[in-house]
């Protein structure tokens, strides 16, 4: 690291949004090849007010920087300053996402390496179990003689680095910095700065080919990250090669957060049928058994997904891809439990059935087992393959929004069904008015249960209506 020229950086700021605060400090030390060439520092005019408690914390009050230059005022010198360094930083996804805004306030355009020292000591010292800044400082017994404060934390970043290098191998740094930094190699279909516009933001992405042609299908908690692991050298796989040499154009969906993006995920490949997707899941395959328990005499049915009525999920047992494999599931559930062929609408024939006669069949369809007492069985063996009832009564609202971002999505559900996102009032308002019919998908079951069976992720549920 330290055989290039490399910029250690801190920023204070307004707040911890990105898209929303703004700086109040920068302080940069510049290293070339392992030598200090320079420090520089200022206050920045934010333009709106510094809360209470960053002003205790930093010491930066809004009287000290109400005569401050403003960021776009030092933005060209700033970047000339920063351009074609490495930039180093202690969780340095805050510091870059703060520069590539506030740069893009200022109409510039700004990219760099980056190597976040937070991830940097947890590959040197994988034992510590705690990399804050202020644990590092201790525990290395290094000084800060003005913690909180831009230039202060940049030296201090400086000193650290340079003790790890008197207390690990060269090899070893070389190596994890060379795993930190690794930049993609961008696909000779791209354009150059095509990775420089995709958010750190939660979403869906979509990768085309020739002709518009649907490549592949993503999703991540952070769309710029997932979409640059596609490309970076040694980790691609066959596929990811594959999608390098014919991808023409990436496009992307935002989202609230984890919980739309899934959603999201599962609707677009389905609609979208993409070439790289290992599983299209075609939702009209699926089929359950339905079994009403109270009636001894009912056979179980197999309904397909387009007669599946998530309101009637109390009868609905398990969930198969085709009706060959719920057809086989229960042929294997009358075997391992003694039941009845016949009565489970598996043979059409009189007299015993032909497990009877290998007695595999404890004789319902003889008369030597009561009808009601083969139902009691086939219910217990039933009951591990109900569907979940719907934990609410009727629609429901998911609000999601990820923590430092502005936006917020509201995801409307009902029976396990996905309706709509809105993204505004209005949207929110016609979903509500207009809500389209409940369309079963397995995907979103899957997505759903394990959505509510944990924590919801600060996730607000709403109830809409009742059922």
């Amino acid at each position: 690291m330290l055989n290039e020229h490399v910029i250690f950086v801190d920023l204070e700021t307004t707040g911890a949004t990105a898209t929303y605060d703004h700086v109040t400090e920068i302080g940069i030390v510049e290293v070339d090849r392992g030598r200090l060439v320079g420090e520089w520092s200022t206050l920045v005019n934010p333009g709106i007010s510094i809360p209470p408690a960053i002003q205790a914390l930093t010491g930066i009050t809004n009287d000290m920087v109400v005569l401050a230059p403003t960021f776009p005022e030092i933005s060209r010198d700033l970047h000339g300053r920063l351009e074609g360094k490495l930039l180093v930083a202690h969780n340095a996804r805050f510091d870059y996402g703060f520069l590539r805004n506030e740069f893009q306030r200022a109409g510039i355009r700004f990219t760099s390496r980056v190597l976040c020292t937070v991830r940097l000591s947890r590959k040197l010292y994988p034992g510590h179990a705690r990399h804050s800044l202020d644990a590092l400082l201790a525990r290395h017994d290094i000084e800060c003689d003005a913690r909180h404060r831009a230039l202060g934390d940049a030296r201090a970043l400086w000193q650290l680095v340079q003790r790890w290098q008197r207390e690990r191998a060269p090899s070893t740094i070389t190596a994890a910095v060379a795993e930190l930094v690794r930049t993609p190699t961008v696909p000779a279909g791209l354009p150059g700065n095509t990775f420089d516009d995709i958010p750190e933001a939660p979403g869906v992405y979509v990768f085309y080919g020739e002709n518009n042609v649907v490549l592949y299908v993503g999703k991540s908690v952070n769309l710029r990250a997932r979409v640059m692991s596609h490309f970076s050298g040694d980790h691609c796989d066959s596929r990811d090669m594959r999608i390098a040499r014919e991808i023409t154009r990436i496009d992307w969906i935002e989202t609230g957060g984890e919980l739309g993006a899934l959603i999201e995920e599962a609707r677009l490949v389905k609609h979208m049928a993409p070439v790289y997707n290992r599983r299209l899941r075609r939702t009209m395959e699926l089929c359950s058994w339905q079994w009403h328990p109270e009636d001894p005499d009912a056979r179980p049915q197999v309904v397909s997904a387009r007669d599946l009525d998530p309101s009637r999920f109390a009868d609905l047992h398990g969930l198969f891809r085709s009706r060959a494999s719920a057809l086989e599931a229960m042929r294997e559930i009358a075997t391992a439990h003694g039941l009845c062929p016949i009565l489970l609408g598996l043979e059409n024939r009189k007299g015993p059935c032909f497990a009877y006669q290998l007695k595999r069949c404890r004789g319902a369809c003889v008369g030597e087992e009561t009808r009601t007492s083969h139902a009691l069985r086939l219910a217990q063996v039933l009951a591990t393959l109900r569907m979940r009832p719907w934990p609410f009564k009727g629609r429901i609202a998911v609000r999601e929004a990820t923590p430092g971002r502005s936006r917020t999505d509201v995801i409307m559900l009902d029976r396990w069904c996905y309706l709509g996102t809105a993204r505004s009032e209005q949207e929110l308002h016609d979903l509500q008015e207009c809500p389209p019919r409940p369309t079963f998908d397995l995907d979103t079951y899957k997505i759903l249960t394990r959505f509510f069976a944990r924590s919801h992720g600060g996730s607000q549920v709403i109830q809409l209506a009742a059922g």
